[in-house]
């Protein structure tokens, strides 16, 4: 008998036990981290921002981004109210930030909360406008909370990824308990919505339920800045292969049409007040920046965002004929996601969320790629250390709390965020420096 099946015999059950044992720790370490960042949000950050509120009198109300978006959908349903009006903005304040804000003192927000969405956001928020907003804050928490674990799975499923129940539950209590998943569960933001829209559709694509992927494609646009890129990637994949994908296509034009009209059947006119409610968005809270524009001036950033943009498009063009089960269609939407975090304009961590299939796609890689060549190890190296950074400096914290008095340590609030901007730069950049090694690595799914 050969040595090599003398051990497969001699030593089956300590290597099994190994084998068992791996993920089942980085599910107990992954737990450990979410723990960390939730104590350092609500021992930490919490504090500290109701602490600089009170000394500069900065006004704090619910501080829910649903509820601009509630209370516009209530009035406009219930008393025919414009949402975009002067009037509805003023009520969002009242609850908003506690009182409407006041343009004489220096330290008010900038951010006047207005309702700054497209009209049919409030097509999907109409059963709760007879419900009181405490009730409709807890229902949306916990709706958050449970489609973001679900979008885990479907990020899998999207990128043909079969892994074990202790994987799987590694990669949601990773998600659930990140900062940008706790940001936006206290936030209740409705990014994590649009995540989970997008994460569905690319699960459906996968599955080749073109209808319903465009129907979800389509409600994803309430943030139009966050599925543009997406849009404009599928409608390139739609052309690679007409005759197949051409339901996608119409099933998201015939559900947009129809959001768009049903906006207009309530509120005539709307994409006009929109178009002026965002302009007015960015001017009041001094233009939108993208993680480029911070990073290299405005000015540069947008040069680069181009340039970005513009070589990630010819890149999928290349690759448009993909299936949807193909490594190069699973990278191209790993890309797509990135290079949409990294070029809007906005930098919120809670957006990050949308790096999910990104970072997928280098994990199941990540040993071959390490082993390829000195600048991908660098790439990984830093990647990992972006990622991991703010689990790390959360636990940190909160272990500083036992020993150090409370109002010490919150002056160090911001050390998990420190490499916030680094995140989709670096894995952005590792998937296009690790494009072919990827592509060649990923195993295909049958047909």
């Amino acid at each position: 008998m050969r040595r090599a099946e003398r051990r497969g015999f001699e030593e089956p059950q300590g290597s099994e036990t190994r084998m068992l044992r791996r993920p089942q720790f980085a599910l107990l370490v992954s737990s450990l981290a979410a723990a960390s960042m939730l104590l350092y949000a609500h021992w930490v950050l919490i504090p500290q921002q109701k602490q600089e509120a009170l000394m500069t009198q900065i006004p704090r109300g619910n501080l829910s981004d649903l509820y601009p978006r509630w209370l516009g959908t209530r009035e406009l349903l219930l008393r025919g109210r414009d949402p975009y009006a002067a009037d509805i903005t003023r009520e969002i304040q009242i609850g908003y930030y506690g009182r409407p804000l006041d343009p004489a003192r220096l330290n008010d927000p900038k951010d006047q909360q207005a309702f700054a969405y497209p009209l049919y956001v409030a097509i999907l928020l109409a059963p709760t406008v007879r419900l009181p907003f405490v009730a409709v804050r807890q229902i949306f928490l916990w709706l958050l909370v449970l489609l973001t674990g679900a979008s885990v799975l479907w990020w899998l499923r999207a990128l043909g990824w079969r892994t074990s129940l202790s994987a799987r539950l590694t990669w949601i209590v990773l998600a659930l308990g990140s900062f940008p998943g706790i940001q936006g569960f206290k936030l209740q933001q409705l990014t994590l919505l649009v995540a989970a829209l997008l994460a569905a559709s690319m699960a459906a694509i996968s599955g080749r339920r073109f209808v319903w992927a465009g129907v979800l494609l389509a409600l994803a646009t309430i943030k139009p800045q966050l599925a543009l890129l997406p849009i404009v990637w599928l409608g390139i994949w739609v052309l690679g292969n007409w005759r197949e994908r051409k339901r996608l296509f119409w099933s998201f034009a015939v559900a947009m049409s129809g959001l768009v009209v049903g906006g207009e059947i309530l509120l005539p006119g709307w994409i006009r007040e929109f178009r002026a409610a965002s302009a007015a968005y960015y001017r009041y809270t001094g233009g939108g920046r993208s993680v480029l524009d911070v990073l290299l001036t405005p000015t540069w950033g947008r040069v680069v965002a181009a340039i970005v943009v513009g070589a990630v498009f010819i890149l999928v063009w290349k690759i448009r004929r993909a299936d949807a089960n193909t490594a190069d269609f699973q990278w191209s939407l790993a890309l797509v996601m990135a290079t949409t975090l990294v070029v809007i304009p906005m930098f919120a961590p809670y957006n990050q969320l949308l790096l999910i299939p990104a970072l997928m796609v280098i994990v199941r890689s990540v040993k071959i790629l390490w082993s390829r060549d000195r600048m991908l190890r660098v790439l990984l190296a830093v990647s990992g250390v972006s990622v991991f950074w703010p689990w790390i400096a959360a636990g940190a914290l909160a272990a500083t709390l036992l020993v150090l008095p409370a109002p010490v340590v919150w002056k160090a609030w911001a050390l998990p965020l420190y490499t916030s901007l680094a995140i989709p730069v670096t894995i952005l950049a590792t998937l296009l420096a690790a494009r072919a090694i990827l592509v060649a690595v990923t195993p295909e799914i049958s047909q």
